[in-house]
C-alpha cells in the first residue's frame, strides 16, 4: 500500500497515545496513519510518508531497532523518537544512527508539531545540509575547552552530577557551563542542542562510567 508523501506515520503500542497524536496532527492539517507496533509498520511495502514518529520503548521491537531496520532497507523517512526522561542516552544513540529528532515525555504539543515540521522540511532542505554542518561547526568553535567537555558529556545523555564527577568539577559549575553552551549553541532544548552538535560532528564522551 502506498502512503502519501505528506502523511505522518505514528508507531506506538499505547492506543490512547496514538489517538491523541493523530488528533493533534490532524488538527494541524497533516494526514496521519498509525501503527500499533514496529513490525506492523515494517510490513508495509512502501514507506514514503513525510516523517515517522515512534516511541522508543515498545514490546517485541523498540523504536531504535525499528529505525535501524529502516536504515538497512535504505529508507530516507525522517524519524522522530519519543522518549521518557530516563531514555535520553537511547535517544542520543538514535540520533547518532540518523534520527531527525527526539522529544522527551511529557512533551508540549507545540514542541512536537515544531519537530514534525522540521522533519517534513528535512528532505526539501537536504541539499543545504553542508551549510547547516558548517554553521554548527562555527557555533562549536565559540565554546571554551571546558564548555566543549561538558557538551560532549551532555550529548552522551549524562546527568549533571555524573558529568561533575567525571570532569572533577562541582555540579554547580556544570550547570553554569551548560547554560553558557546552550546560549552559545543557540539551543532552546536538549534535543536541539544534540541536533546541532551532531550536525557539527561532535562525538559524545565515552566517560569513565561507560
Amino acid at each position: 500500500m502506498t502512503i502519501p508523501e505528506q502523511e505522518i506515520l505514528i508507531v506506538d503500542d499505547d492506543d490512547d497515545v496514538r489517538d491523541s497524536l493523530c488528533a493533534l496532527l490532524r488538527s494541524a492539517g497533516f494526514a496521519v496513519r498509525d501503527f500499533s507496533s514496529a513490525r506492523a509498520l515494517l510490513d508495509e511495502e512502501d514507506l514514503t510518508g513525510a516523517c515517522l514518529i515512534a516511541d522508543i520503548r515498545m514490546p517485541d521491537m523498540d523504536g531504535l531497532t525499528m529505525q535501524e531496520e529502516l536504515t538497512k532497507r535504505g529508507s530516507t523517512l525522517p524519524v522522530i523518537i519519543v522518549t521518557g526522561h530516563g531514555d535520553v542516552p537511547l535517544a542520543v544513540r538514535a540520533m547518532k544512527a540518523g534520527a531527525a529528532d527526539f522529544i522527551e515525555k511529557p512533551y508540549d504539543d507545540e514542541d512536537l508539531l515544531a519537530s514534525v515540521r522540521r522533519a517534513v522540511d528535512l528532505k526539501r532542505l537536504a541539499p543545504h545540509l553542508p551549510e547547516a554542518e558548517a554553521a554548527g561547526i562555527e557555533l562549536i568553535d565559540s565554546l571554551t575547552p571546558r564548555e566543549r567537555d561538558v557538551l560532549e558529556h551532555v550529548i552522551a545523555g549524562r546527568p549533571n552530577k555524573l558529568i561533575a564527577f567525571e570532569l572533577g568539577i562541582s555540579p554547580r559549575t556544570v550547570e553554569i557551563h551548560r547554560a553558557h553552551l546552550m546560549e552559545k549553541m543557540k539551543a532552546g532544548s536538549l534535543p536541539e542542542l544534540v541536533r546541532v552538535a551532531f550536525a557539527a560532528g561532535v562525538v559524545p564522551a565515552r566517560g569513565t562510567q561507560n
